[in-house]
């Protein structure tokens, strides 16, 4: 214990020397020096601190430019970075510097690390002749999470919780005065309060229980607390909810600056299980044979004021989170179905971007600005579908002209560059319990795309709008819908993957790589690889983010773009009807580093409801298949890893693992550079994209992880 004390102190003792030569731009500096500028003085100290310069210029830290001077070598020794665990229980360190390598760093030199935490590791081997970098933690700066989501064992004289996160490798020792009241097997949410030192596993209490393991709602509410988002609005958000009227004044209507549009044709299209409808299109015919098309938004900025206890809560949220059975709102439902939700037959305050189009949906004119609406008729998108397609029905006129005109739009965004992703997206039909009792893919259409294009003009045009307000360093303070073009490795690397199936990318300019993807998604559509070559082809490209800097966005083609139509559900949305009511009143260019704070949360917050969806999904899919298990199904390989190989089922898109150590016939390994796995006897091989016969195995609802056997032949 003392030899590992004592290690332990040489190794912060490092650590404060070589901050000392990076304060003084690694001067060459004597022992005697050194200790001065660490204010000791005592002869012991003064001794140590030669001992450790000698020590670690013998592996490699320091070197001695002249006789009894020292100066560090031209390496950074201590890096921060963030915890990727490893199921052995090692990690991976990723640098904040993009140009340094990862670091390895062995179970007994983590120091309590978890997940994702932010630390700063020391660095003793640097990659030679094969060695990758190696490191030891020494200081935890950030931790990513104390809380944890788990299954409560309880006993007569302890209680430990096994944590559902499979990155979270120690179970969570409890206290029984810190239960909360939870019961052995129930899911609960627990928070790290302690973590001694020498402790294998660290202390928590209960703050909340989720209940029975096992039952939808429990379930569903886990994946909520894990992901960090509330399952209720506090007190004092619903009381000011509660206090909007309902019903639109006749002092907002003629509120200076907004425009009457309730004798104008107006209609919603929306899913037909939607309760919030955030965006309506208005229809009138020009008498110059043009067409004055409206784009309206719910105002919520009129009822949603800064810094009100409303506002706090929905920038906290930053996003509504849309799990398979349920939806959690960004803003209390008084105001998201309610008082802002553009429901027929009823007067509704919005933001608008009107458009004078002609026939070839050039724009000659347009307007922003806050409207009254009276929206005429609520459509499903298979009501709109079915007036598409039978040519009749309420609005019939209206809403084929529409589509003709976003025809025109999609076309000249396809020319201009953009690119078409049309990944599928799963569905599930769930019994009055949320049992899942089918999988369906769902089906985009007309009147989806209709929609669409008509909401990317008003985001292209809306950020276009800001974007011409000043020059330079004068440019008006907006929020962006960033996305840069991909990185050329990953994208060679899909390339090459691709062209496995015959499809070839050109990746010589920006044009070319968006024509050749988009004919691969032409060419794709309806065939086996087509969810699998769709998926890798977006992970290959940048991910798109909020912000106040860049302003182009790569997957659409457009040099400005922004969200301006979804201020229910989306915090940025928002903040983007703030900022152009405050440039069209006049006023000047808003705080930039504010906006981009928020913005920076708005894109975290955006990708953990991404992953929380994507965990009530993979729940569903593991449910569904539960009570299939010795099924045989036609899967498609998704995945390769050194450990096992991943199917997605052909017919229901539910995705397990089949296991390197399951398949029996042979000995196979993991070729990642051909993206397969090889039997090294037989040398068969099954490849991604290949298709595969396979049994479901074994399903673990609480890890969602499904497991498939080989159906050999």
């Amino acid at each position: 214990m003392a030899k590992n004390k004592n290690s332990q102190f040489k190794l912060v003792l490092t650590q404060m020397i070589s901050d000392i030569f990076e304060k003084n731009k690694n001067v060459a500096l004597n022992h005697k020096q050194v200790a001065a500028k660490l204010n000791l003085s005592d002869k012991a100290a003064v001794d140590t601190i030669l001992e450790v310069l000698i020590e670690q210029t013998e592996n490699g830290l320091f070197i001695r430019p002249e006789r009894g001077k020292f100066k560090l070598k031209d390496q950074k020794v201590f890096l921060t970075g963030k915890v990727d665990m490893t199921a052995d229980g090692s990690a991976f360190i990723v640098p904040d510097d993009e140009f340094e390598k990862d670091i390895f760093v062995a179970p007994r030199k983590l120091r309590n690390a978890l997940h994702g935490d932010i630390v700063k590791v020391h660095v003793f081997g640097k990659k030679t002749s094969g060695r990758r970098n190696e490191g030891e933690i020494v200081e935890i700066i950030t931790r990513a999470k104390t809380d944890f989501i788990g299954v409560a064992k309880v006993s007569e004289r302890f209680a430990f919780i096994i944590p559902d996160d499979r990155k979270m490798l120690h179970d969570i020792f409890v206290p029984l005065s810190d239960l909360n009241g939870a019961k052995n097997g129930q899911k609960v949410q627990v928070s790290i309060t302690d973590w001694p030192e020498g402790a294998k596993n660290p202390i928590g209490k209960i703050i909340n229980v989720l209940g029975t393991q096992g039952e939808n709602d429990t379930e569903m509410n886990a994946i909520l607390a894990q992901y960090g988002f509330p399952l209720s609005f506090p007190g004092e958000v619903e009381k000011e909810a509660n206090a909007i009227p309902e019903t639109v004044s006749e002092a907002e209507i003629n509120e200076k600056g907004r425009k009457d549009f309730r004798d104008t044709i107006t209609f919603t299209i929306d899913p037909a299980d939607a309760k919030d409808f955030d965006d309506a299109i208005s229809f009138k015919k020009l008498p110059n044979g043009n067409f004055e098309i409206g784009v309206h938004i719910a105002d919520v900025s009129h009822y949603v004021k800064p810094n009100s206890a409303l506002d706090k809560e929905a920038y906290e949220r930053a996003t509504s989170v849309y799990l398979v059975d349920r939806v959690i709102p960004m803003l209390p439902e008084r105001l998201s179905n309610g008082v802002c939700s553009l429901r027929p037959n009823e007067d509704k305050l919005c933001f608008a971007a009107v458009f004078e189009l002609d026939s070839e949906a050039n724009i000659k004119s347009e307007w922003f600005g806050r409207t009254t609406i009276h929206s005429n008729r609520r459509f499903s998108y298979e009501e709109a579908q079915e007036v598409i397609e039978t040519k009749a029905g309420d609005y019939a006129e209206e809403i084929l002209k529409l589509n003709e005109l976003a025809y025109i739009l999609r076309d000249r965004k396809f020319k201009n560059g953009a690119i078409s992703f049309e990944s599928t997206e799963v569905k599930f039909k769930l019994d009055e319990r949320g049992k899942p009792i089918g999988v369906y893919v769902k089906e985009r259409k007309d009147a989806h795309k209709l929609i669409e294009d008509f909401m990317l003009l008003a985001n292209k045009k809306v950020a276009e709008f800001v974007a011409k307000k000043g020059n330079g360093k004068n440019k008006y303070t907006f929020v962006y819908r960033s996305h840069d073009s991909p990185n050329l490795e990953n994208l060679n690397n899909f390339a090459a993957f691709a062209s496995r199936f015959g499809y070839k990318i050109n990746t010589k300019t920006d044009k070319d790589i968006a024509k050749s993807l988009n004919f691969l998604m032409e060419d794709v559509e309806g065939k086996k690889e087509q969810n699998m070559l769709t998926q890798l082809a977006i992970r290959s490209m940048a991910k798109a983010i909020y912000t106040t800097k860049k302003t182009s966005h790569y997957g659409l083609a457009f040099d400005h773009y922004t969200h301006f139509t979804s201020p229910i559900r989306r915090y940025p949305d928002v903040m983007v009807h703030r900022l152009l009511a405050l440039y069209i009143d006049g006023g000047r260019s808003a705080n930039a580093e504010e906006y981009e704070a928020a913005s920076s949360h708005s894109s975290s917050m955006e990708k953990r409801a991404s992953d929380a969806e994507r965990a009530s999904i993979k729940y569903k899919q593991a449910e569904y298949l539960e009570d299939n298990i010795g099924s045989i199904y036609t899967g498609i390989i998704s995945g390769v890893t050194e450990w096992g190989m991943y199917v997605e089922i052909s017919e229901n898109k539910c995705e397990g693992m089949i296991r390197l150590r399951d398949i029996t016939d042979d000995f196979y390994v993991w070729d990642e550079k051909n993206y397969c796995i090889v039997g090294q006897r037989k040398h068969k091989k099954y490849q991604l994209g290949d298709e595969v016969q396979v049994k479901v195995k074994k399903v673990d609802l609480s890890k969602r992880q499904i497991d498939f056997s080989l159906v050999q032949d």
